[in-house]
């Protein structure tokens, strides 16, 4: 019939054209032919056939205007996929049936859209399933046709495209085809659109939920391309704008159906593309990844038996994002140990790469694109780390917290006990670093923490000194753990003794309290284990010869500044018999941990109210030894500090390690200092010696920087610059020599007294023995606390630390570039600067390793900035310093094989996990709250405040153009740093 059909209209073309008239293509259109419906695609066949044979004819051009009404009128009935394709292979054929004008145009656009919406398929074999495909594939093709021929219809045909996908109607559920379209909006308009759609006020939650949550759908859909870089895109424009709620809902709602996507290899990199982005983003709760691990064992073994390259490719993929997430989401192993014995035999990504995924994915590193800066999200900074409210002059406290957090083995000691049921302040401790390893939050307020370990005597939102607060949160954490320890060896002593009497009970229990303190080393207390050292100290009188020595405990050695004449090549003989004395001292803290050591809590708590005077060059009684007489040097600590900087013009610049010689370095107690000889029953001249004969794990060393001024009534501050050496080697001593001489023992009460003297430092006797070379232990510096200011009473405190673990960074210690500490009197007047030392050792650093800790703010900085800090800012000055011993792990497995730990920590406990879940999801909720309040007042909001901390004129402990809190002492009390 087509052949004669075709025949005639060639032949008789006059004919024909009177024939294939506007009344006979209308009647095809809307009644059909004979048995033939007007839906039938069959009708199209014939007009097209038609049209093809008049295309010469000038009739046709008014079937043109007839078809292009009808193609609208034919759109907006719904056609089915087989008549709409046959409809647009016409349309597509003879372009000029397709709707003219802009108000046609557009509105067959639309309806096209709609009617893609209500397709279906018709079968479920493959041949089918292939020839619906096509169908959409032809409708939509005849759609980016006209888009392109007519831009103007895009947009709107957008808009329509979202009213379908965002309706919330139950009834009507629009077709995946709608996926078809996705392909063809040209990516760059994807900025434009998302801010479009994220940030119109009219469109309700709901209805972006409904939207974002069909768009996901739209995975399934074979050949279509792009639909996951929308979709990806439209997830990160809602976390830019703080729509947390509508991301955690779909999260949740459609984690699952992504998944099951990957069992599809035509849809298998947009499905895993939009898991990677789903799991990784949603970063506050374990809850949407423990959705899928119980499936993801079955596709792993899929994977595997497939053995085609692309799921190979696949698989690499998919047991990198979990690993990110076991890294991330630790304490599961009965749900993760199945897993990781599927993909024991994949590569597994270093812990750098895991971080770098993890920060980059997360909603809170989503930056917004609205152009008011109160949109700005205040999620984590790209350290990762988390920074500490100031909570009014806190920032002692907060300087100290980050640094013991980033002391690597003492954080995964702390996040690794199990202190269930117990309100003790290690639990604080714990709760806290909990929260700063693991919240979204910028900053953590800190408030539980901070009241429970404020000593007693400082007073609330003033400044305060960070060392004295270190010593006093250290020592707490100690005694509470003995008392605890005492305490539950008395309990399992009773619950065995079943038939002794109460006063065998009672002597029992005085036993296990008395002893307690002699604990062996595995039953010493964490803060032993990590910070606790001993000093032995040798007095040797110089008449008799005999000896006395005592040992005691440390926590950290507080450092004094070398005299001026220290640094200059005197002869020693010169001064044997001076009487010059100095403001610089030498102090430890100490922990009763020997029943010699033990004292009353009263008197630890006197003491440690001395030695916090001590630490400000305070010294109010020498009578620690019998009969000794009561020194003041007041009259020359003026003097000796105020000459100070002009001594050391000229000098080389002091490095911790010449401190740590002049704190080894024999002295001689002569004049007023004379020691009280048991034997010799008089007070002699003696030569006294000091030696580290255990070194702790983390060396803590605070530079004595302030000294009490009795003349000003000021505390003035020691500004001098002291060189940080990255590598240091302890020197320790750790055979006991044979004692000449005991001449008798020292009470309990000189012990501890004893440990603050600012007895002069008089140079060893060239005719002495000397002292055997120690043993060196190498020490990585971990934290430096910085003060900012000139007075103790005032200024800023903030930090620099890195991660470091037991092992130490690679490539950090070499003896070439290692700065010893030899025998003390070989390098005490040495002018060799230990700068070109360090300035070696800076090429060795690994990048972006060391952070500062500023308050609120955290940020990347390198140890470059730790070093010129000084000399940048003459008011920061190196306080309190931090060093981890090398090649030690403390007997703790700190890179575990399994894999489950986060960040090398250990596994949260339940209920910490739930409070920080919690926390996070409260935090998304405000931020949300916050956006979306800011939002409607962005129009009339102006931005022009100063970003805080930005100035690079002002140091980092900086609180305004001055820095160090303006100036310092007491005429600047309004000034003080908060």
């Amino acid at each position: 019939g087509r052949q004669v059909l075709d025949a005639y209209g060639r032949f008789h073309r006059a004919e024909f054209e009177a024939f294939f008239n506007r009344g006979l293509v209308l009647g095809l259109l809307q009644r059909g032919y004979g048995e033939l419906s007007n839906r039938d695609p069959a009708i199209l066949d014939y007009i097209q056939a038609g049209l093809r044979l008049i295309m010469s004819c000038p009739s046709v051009l008014e079937l043109f205007e007839l078809l292009q009404v009808e193609a609208l009128r034919l759109v907006c009935e719904r056609p089915a996929p087989p008549l709409c394709a046959r409809l647009c292979q016409l349309l597509g054929d003879f372009p000029q049936c397709l709707p003219r004008g802009r108000k046609l145009s557009l509105a067959f656009c639309q309806q096209l859209v709609r009617s893609i919406a209500h397709f279906q398929s018709q079968g479920t074999r493959e041949a089918e399933l292939r020839l619906y495909v096509s169908q959409v594939t032809q409708v939509s093709a005849l759609l980016r046709s006209v888009w392109k021929a007519e831009p103007d219809t895009l947009l709107p045909s957008l808009q329509e495209l979202f009213a379908v996908i965002s309706a919330a109607d139950t009834s009507f559920e629009p077709s995946v085809a709608l996926a078809s379209l996705v392909q063809h909006i040209p990516l760059q308009m994807i900025t434009v659109l998302i801010r479009s759609l994220t940030t119109d006020p009219n469109v309700k939650d709901a209805s972006m939920t409904q939207a974002l949550c069909r768009m996901i759908d739209w995975l399934s859909w074979p050949l279509a391309q792009h639909v996951e870089t929308w979709v990806i895109a439209l997830l990160k424009g809602l976390a830019a704008v703080q729509k947390f709620t509508i991301l955690i809902d779909v999260t949740l709602l459609k984690i699952e159906l992504v998944f099951n996507r990957l069992w599809f290899p035509l849809v298998r990199p947009g499905a895993l593309a939009v898991l990677s982005h789903m799991l990784l983003s949603f970063q506050h709760s374990p809850e949407a990844f423990h959705l899928i691990v119980p499936h993801v064992v079955s596709l792993v073994h899929s994977f595997k038996r497939d053995g085609l390259p692309s799921s190979t490719a696949f698989l690499m993929q998919l047991t990198e994002l979990i690993h990110c997430m076991m890294y991330h989401y630790s304490g599961f192993p009965e749900l993760y140990e199945p897993i990781l014995e599927a993909i024991k035999d994949m590569p597994k990504p270093t812990e750098e790469k895991i971080k770098l995924i993890l920060s980059q994915s997360a909603w809170t590193s989503q930056s917004s694109s609205l152009p008011s800066c109160l949109s700005r999200l205040s999620g984590k900074s790209e350290t990762g780390k988390t920074g500490l409210i100031n909570l009014g002059n806190t920032c002692y406290m907060n300087s100290v917290i980050q640094a013991l957090f980033m002391a690597t083995d003492f954080r995964r000691h702390v996040l690794s006990l199990n202190l269930n049921g117990c309100n003790s302040l290690m639990r604080k401790l714990q709760h806290l670093f909990a929260f700063l390893a693991h919240t979204q939050r910028e900053a953590y307020a800190p408030r539980i923490f901070f009241e429970a370990s404020r000593p007693p005597w400082f007073t609330p939102r003033s400044q305060q000194d960070c060392s004295e607060y270190l010593r006093f949160l250290l020592d707490r954490l100690h005694e509470e753990e003995r008392t605890l320890k005492a305490l539950s060896s008395a309990k399992s002593s009773e619950s065995i003794m079943n038939e002794e009497s109460q006063a065998q009970e009672a002597v029992h229990k005085t036993q296990v309290f008395t002893e307690a303190p002699c604990m062996g080393s595995e039953e010493r207390t964490l803060i032993e284990k990590m910070f606790g050292g001993k000093l032995k100290t040798n007095i040797c009188c110089l008449n008799c010869k005999s000896m006395s020595q005592k040992e005691e405990a440390f926590t950290d050695l507080s450092l004094a500044f070398c005299p001026p004449t220290s640094l200059e090549n005197v002869d020693p003989k010169c001064m044997e018999h001076s009487e010059v004395k100095d403001d610089y001292m030498v102090q430890s803290n100490t922990l009763a941990t020997s029943p010699a050591a033990e004292t009353p809590l009263s008197n630890l708590e006197v003491n440690r109210g001395c030695d916090t005077k001590m630490n400000e060059g305070t010294i109010e009684d020498f009578s620690s030894e019998p009969n000794s007489e009561n020194t003041t040097i007041s009259e020359l600590k003026v003097q000796n500090n105020g000459d100070m900087s002009q001594s050391l013009v000229g000098k080389n610049t002091l490095s911790v390690t010449d401190l740590l010689n002049y704190f080894l370095a024999p002295e001689i107690l002569s004049g007023d200092n004379k020691y009280y000889c048991e034997k010799c029953a008089s007070l002699q001249n003696a030569e006294k010696t000091m030696q580290i004969i255990e070194e702790p794990e983390y060396l803590i060393l605070t530079l004595l920087r302030f000294s009490y001024d009795p003349k000003c009534h000021i505390r003035r501050k020691i500004l001098d610059n002291v060189s940080l050496p990255l590598v240091l080697e302890l020197p320790v001593e750790r055979a006991t020599s044979p004692l000449a001489v005991v001449s008798g023992g020292w009470s309990v009460g000189v012990e501890i007294s004893d440990t603050g003297e600012n007895l002069a430092k008089k140079l060893k006797p060239s005719g002495a023995d000397e002292v055997t070379c120690p043993q060196l232990v190498p020490y990585v510096l971990s934290s430096v606390v910085v003060h900012s200011g000139v007075s103790s009473e005032s200024g800023h405190y903030y930090s620099y630390a890195r991660n470091v673990t037991g092992a130490g960074p690679s490539g950090l210690c070499h003896q070439s570039t290692a700065l010893s500490l030899v025998s003390p009197q070989d390098k005490l007047f040495t002018e060799e600067s230990p700068c070109t030392v360090v300035e070696n050792e800076l090429d060795t650093e690994m990048p972006r390793e060391w952070f500062l800790f500023n308050d609120s703010r955290v940020t990347f900085t390198s140890f470059q900035s730790v070093q010129k800090i000084t000399s940048r800012f003459p008011k920061d000055t190196a306080y309190v310093l931090f060093y981890k011993k090398q090649n030690s792990t403390c007997g703790f497995n700190t890179n575990p094989t399994n894999g489950l730990w986060v960040n090398g920590d250990p596994p949260l406990q339940k209920d910490l996990m739930d409070a920080i879940t919690k926390d996070n999801k409260l935090y998304l909720q405000e931020q949300e709250l916050s956006a979306r309040t800011q939002a409607l007042q962005a129009t009339s909001a102006s931005c022009s405040f100063r970003p805080n901390g930005f100035d690079d004129n002002d140091p980092p402990g900086s609180c305004g153009p001055t820095g160090g809190g303006g100036g310092g002492g007491f005429s600047t009390v309004g000034r003080l740093v908060f």
